[in-house]
């Protein structure tokens, strides 16, 4: 399978890693084989974008990532003091506050090893000794592991804490403000169902360490107001826990979506831009709107689901609604009552075939479609706008 995937990206492609962003994204839309398939071989698909002719018109800007990368280290300067010092404040020492507050002696283990691999245990390995501590650790970049799709991921969050209690605590820095202490709360949920993907891969390592927990409070921190000074607040991820564990449960396992491909079929960069297109469409996928601002391929898939008419690029909820009906053009024609009768076995040739004119969802629409003209009919034939001359 790693010989196939790696057929898949190209031979000469290094693959790219999941992240912890990605995976969320991946939750969000456990539907779409496309980026199911591509993210479980490691395609680059902001390089796969570019070469289909579709770049991905987002992503974050250097100075984001500078000032990010800047209050980060603030942050855990002098051994990680202040978060530590957050931690405490905001997530206590435990019930019975068995311990105190974090002092100088607090635990910084060394996370360094050879390959995601060798990093994931070494951090599995510092957080049972932390643990059986009973002491503050700080744990700066650990590298966690999660199965997704059948084939593993290696996830590194900002922080993990260990309290003195046996509690693992995940910690998200952002560079985002918290004004009078609030954040922006499309940034804040975003932030939570990312840290909701380490909380799933802390607890693969928690259930083989006896007297871990992991908490299902994560610590955000943020800077204060308009200042670089951080500020802290506890943010409960149980609800995006538990979504995210149901959606990746739903995935479709990368070994049956590559079973499907036909042989020498590649997602190789180097290819024509109409050899990647008849690489892409050959995987399904489940596109959305809410695509525009989570996956690479977005554009692209916009494209084809407008050319192929699919009610999709409506939107999941208008999609719902319409059940049976996949296209535009065949909504139409539902509302417009070119369905066959039911119990008749006439056929329909039109572009609604399939649904009966009984169809509750075709009766919807025909409904609808009476209370529009009967709206039009009773409108004022015309409105005529108020113009305004220039006095120029």
């Amino acid at each position: 399978m790693r010989q196939r995937l790696a057929d898949l990206r190209g031979p000469a492609v290094a693959p790219r890693p999941l992240d912890a962003r990605a995976l969320a994204a991946l939750a969000a839309n456990p539907g779409c084989g496309r980026r199911a398939l591509l993210d479980g071989a490691g395609v680059d698909k902001t390089v796969l974008a570019a070469a289909l002719g579709s770049p991905a018109a987002f992503g974050q800007s250097q100075f984001a990532i500078v000032r990010g990368n800047s209050f980060e280290a603030k942050v855990k300067g002098d051994g990680g003091a202040e978060l530590l010092r957050l931690v405490y404040e905001h997530l206590g020492a435990g019930p019975a506050g068995a311990a105190g507050p974090p002092g100088p002696d607090a635990l910084t283990p060394d996370l360094t090893a050879a390959g995601p691999q060798g990093r994931a245990a070494r951090t599995a390995l510092a957080l049972r000794e932390a643990t059986a501590a009973g002491a503050w650790t700080l744990l700066d970049h650990p590298m966690l592991a999660l199965e997704v799709a059948g084939s593993p991921a290696y996830l590194e969050p900002d922080a993990v804490v260990v309290h003195p209690d046996g509690r693992w605590t995940v910690v998200e820095i952002k560079s985002f403000p918290m004004i009078d202490g609030a954040a922006d709360p499309a940034k804040v949920g975003a932030a939570a169902r990312q840290a909701a993907v380490y909380v799933l891969a802390l607890e693969t390592t928690a259930a083989k360490v006896t007297g871990a927990e992991v908490g299902h409070r994560v610590l955000l921190v943020c800077p204060k107001d308009f200042s670089n000074l951080p500020t802290a607040a506890p943010v409960d991820v149980r609800r995006e826990r538990s979504v995210t564990r149901r959606q990746l449960e739903r995935l479709t396992r990368v070994e049956e979506l590559a079973g499907a491909l036909p042989e020498g079929l590649t997602f190789d960069p180097a290819c024509s831009a109409e050899e990647l297109t008849e690489a892409v469409s050959a995987v399904s996928a489940s596109y959305a709107p809410e695509c525009l601002a989570a996956c690479e391929l977005a554009f692209h898939c916009r494209d084809r689901a407008r050319t192929a008419d699919e009610v999709t690029a409506l939107g999941r909820s208008v999609r719902g609604e319409l059940g049976g009906l996949t296209t535009v053009e065949a909504a139409l024609a539902a509302a417009a009552g070119h369905c066959a009768p039911a119990g008749t076995g006439a056929a329909d040739t039109g572009p609604a075939s399939g649904v009966a004119f009984d169809d509750p969802t075709a009766a919807a629409l025909r409904y609808a479609a009476r209370l529009r003209a009967e709206a039009l009919e009773q409108a004022p034939a015309r409105i005529r706008p108020k113009v305004v001359e220039c006095p120029c």
